[in-house]
């Protein structure tokens, strides 16, 4: 799955089936549907290229008015395959944020085909919630992420709410949602 369009067509396949349909995240489904979320497909294929095109997007956050643009997701198909080597990068990745004084202005969660938390092994149930069809860098404005969670009756639910949505899942349709296609 290299071509743009593919790659695209399973992220947007993914946020819709996995991320909003089993409502992994409860802020997500608002802003994908007013059409606020966008998808960059990076062509990158080294850490240098990918920090520049992250420095532009966060960029395209800062100058873009929130009700056009809330997030942004910048799905990378060329590099950063291996979890270990993804996971060295989000080091790069949060010095880029305080060398440009973004630190508290936004925040990139992360989310990788083979994800895997500390302590936990590949197959455990929670790291299928950031789970990705490639590897994903998602760009949060701080201000929407606070007033999402300010929101919510129980935001500390929601990681214990989607391991058990997880684990309710037959081998076959975690095959459906998460095998590349």
């Amino acid at each position: 799955m290299n071509d743009t369009t593919s790659v695209e067509t399973a992220v947007r396949r993914w946020l819709e089936t996995v991320v909003i349909g089993l409502n992994l995240c409860p802020f997500a489904a608002r802003p994908f549907r007013a059409g606020q979320v966008r998808i960059h497909v990076s062509e990158c294929t080294d850490e240098l290229e990918l920090l520049t095109e992250l420095q532009l997007e966060l960029a395209r956050l800062d100058e873009t008015p929130v009700t056009e643009l809330e997030t942004t997701l910048i799905a990378i198909p060329r590099m950063l395959e291996d979890f270990l080597d993804y996971n060295d990068f989000l080091d790069k990745v949060d010095a880029l944020l305080e060398q440009f004084e973004w630190s508290g202005d936004y925040q990139v969660a992360s989310f990788h085909p083979q994800y895997q938390f500390a302590g936990t092994e590949p197959d455990d149930a929670e790291n299928f919630t950031n789970r990705s069809p490639v590897p994903l860098l998602h760009l949060l404005r701080e201000d929407s992420v606070e007033a999402a969670v300010d929101s919510h009756p129980d935001p500390e639910s929601i990681p214990v709410a989607n391991i058990r949505r997880i684990r309710a899942l037959t081998p076959d349709q975690l095959r459906a949602l998460f095998e590349p296609r």
